[in-house]
């Protein structure tokens, strides 16, 4: 009976950064094994592949999508080949599959087929954010996006910062990065005053910023954080 190909989650850089000053030479090993993978977008997955494996023939390479667009009741078509022995792989637009990332939806349907899944290691913003914050690693939660809506965002924010100070627990949050400015200023002004903040942006890249200050401290602080991927995260003690 012929083995079952497996399912590898490839992390990626986060920004236009040389992939093996941050990634470890598994990822790139890896690559250069897989014909087969599953994307969001075919342009950006070629252009990496080709960064961290130059060699790699790319004509030979399969991609199958896994955007806003595409139809999700084919995913598990995607994993076909793994039933003939060859093993497939998952690459994230930025950072890890599966966190904050469609392929969570892949890793799903392979537990279901028994299929084997190893996650490779790479960068995740979320936790780089949570490591460098100075706050509670032992209790932390990931919210995604807050509402675009000002006052439901507000109430999304209070609730935030009551849970964190219930709970002992770190909340983490990300925007769009051209409303990242409009972002901080609701915070700034819904927050308490002794409320801590960490921002987390440019992440491993040389323009990389990280400062956690007491939203008091933030009222004078000037940064400008328009089109620089973020990470936000509040702790109450």
């Amino acid at each position: 009976m012929q083995n079952k190909g497996k399912l590898y989650l490839i992390p990626t850089t986060l920004g236009e950064n040389d992939p093996m000053e941050v990634l470890p030479i598994s990822v790139r090993n890896t690559i250069l094994l897989l014909d087969s993978f599953i994307v969001e977008n075919e342009k950006t997955a070629r252009r990496f592949i080709k960064n961290i494996c130059p060699e790699k023939n790319q004509q030979i390479l399969k991609f199958n999508l896994i955007d806003k667009h595409s139809d999700s009741n084919l995913y598990e078509s995607y994993l076909d080949e793994c039933f003939s022995g060859t093993s497939v792989g998952v690459i994230s637009e930025a950072g890890v599959p599966g966190i904050a990332d469609p392929g969570a939806e892949i890793v799903k349907i392979a537990h279901r087929k028994n299929i084997q899944v190893i996650p490779l290691v790479g960068p995740s913003s979320i936790l780089l954010a949570m490591m460098s914050s100075g706050f509670n690693g032992q209790n932390f939660a990931f919210n995604g996006y807050l509402p675009i809506d000002f006052n439901e965002r507000k109430s999304k924010i209070r609730l935030l910062e009551k849970q964190s100070k219930e709970n002992n627990q770190a909340q983490i949050f990300i925007e769009t990065p051209f409303r990242n400015n409009k972002l901080l200023d609701d915070l700034v002004h819904t927050l308490a005053p002794f409320t801590k903040l960490c921002i987390a942006a440019d992440l491993t890249l040389p323009t990389e910023y990280i400062q956690t200050n007491s939203i008091k401290e933030w009222k004078n602080k000037k940064v400008d954080l328009h089109k620089r991927p973020a990470i936000f995260i509040i702790q109450q003690e």
